[in-house]
């Protein structure tokens, strides 16, 4: 049976898209997480486009905005619709890059508005709670307080934690080489805790290798499961979220807490913008500046709260 002209027309969007994602991968670096995101959003994309009867090559700007438009109306948070319509023009922005189509819709569409959004960290006192909320001896144990200890170190993505191999650290100097996006190579140092939980992690790690390793790559991982393969992003929510629960710690935690509570406990001590922005890992400085307003903010709710002059009406007594 022959294709409608409709099936001709989408298997060609999917082919552009699948190119489109592959000069990503190749020649820009994404990661392959960020690649698995722009295809998920540029499929529904495309696959919108051929419900409203609209076509790749031919979709105008209006088309582009009905599109976000209809994202927003579903319910989707702001920040999902931003995400969808970067992918959207990056996409576009190729076709018109490569002469597979003359314009670029996507140029005149209005981006959109997302709330700044200021990451809460986790107070000093929550994070001591938290670093000795796991007990116990066994090889699982003593891996979860060497994950919570390096996170909170090193202000590691987590992506960046579970794609440690052992021959990233360097344990003499107390230095680890982490791999950000866009496979962007960075060294971060980490303290004399986080090393002594390291050191006795990686001592006990053998009881966690399988006997046979199905996948060579786990081979290489700094931190296991217990059967035997390379820790991934859910296992170490888990981790997070299980010790926020036993340290008694009410708030919902990730293990983004720990970068947030990193850069920001670091910022209050003192520590230069523009070294916390290269230990994070910030491909600009405006990203690391959220965290001086977090530290402005929390300055401001210890100085009402302590200052018997802070508040109208409140005056000290004589």
């Amino acid at each position: 049976m022959a294709m409608k002209r409709s099936e001709i027309a989408l298997d060609q969007s999917m082919q552009w898209c699948e190119q489109f994602l592959t000069w990503m991968q190749v020649e820009r670096g994404r990661a392959t997480n960020t690649v698995l995101a722009y295809r998920r959003d540029l499929r529904r994309y495309v696959l919108w486009l051929e419900e409203h009867d609209e076509f790749l090559l031919t979709v105008s700007p209006s088309g582009v905005e009905r599109y976000v438009a209809d994202r927003q109306r579903s319910g989707e948070s702001p920040a999902s619709s931003a995400r969808a319509l970067a992918a959207v023009r990056m996409f576009h922005s190729y076709l018109a890059n490569e002469g597979i189509r003359p314009d670029d819709p996507s140029l005149a569409v209005d981006g959109v508005k997302v709330a700044a959004g200021v990451p809460k960290p986790l107070s000093e006192d929550d994070v001591d709670a938290l670093l000795a909320a796991v007990v116990g001896d066994d090889a699982l144990a003593v891996r979860d307080r060497a994950v919570l200890e390096l996170l909170y170190a090193t202000g590691a993505r987590i992506s960046e934690l579970c794609g440690l191999n052992l021959d990233d650290l360097d344990r003499d100097n107390r230095v680890v080489r982490l791999f950000g996006k866009g496979s962007k190579e960075r060294l971060v140092p980490y303290g004399s805790v986080a090393s002594k939980q390291l050191d006795e992690y990686l001592a006990e790690r053998y009881l966690l290798e399988p006997e046979y390793w199905r996948d060579h790559r786990d081979r290489e991982a700094v931190f296991l499961t217990n059967t035997g393969k390379r820790l991934n992003r859910q296992k170490a929510w888990h981790i997070v979220r299980d010790a926020g629960v036993a340290a008694g710690i009410s708030e919902a935690l990730s293990p983004h807490t720990l970068r947030h509570s990193c850069a920001t406990h670091m910022l209050e001590h003192g520590a230069d913008l523009r070294i916390v922005q290269e230990m994070l890992g910030h491909a600009t400085i405006s990203t690391t500046q959220i965290y001086t307003k977090v530290s402005k903010e929390m300055l401001w709710k210890v100085y009402t709260e302590a200052h018997p002059r802070a508040r109208a009406g409140k005056s000290t007594k004589r």
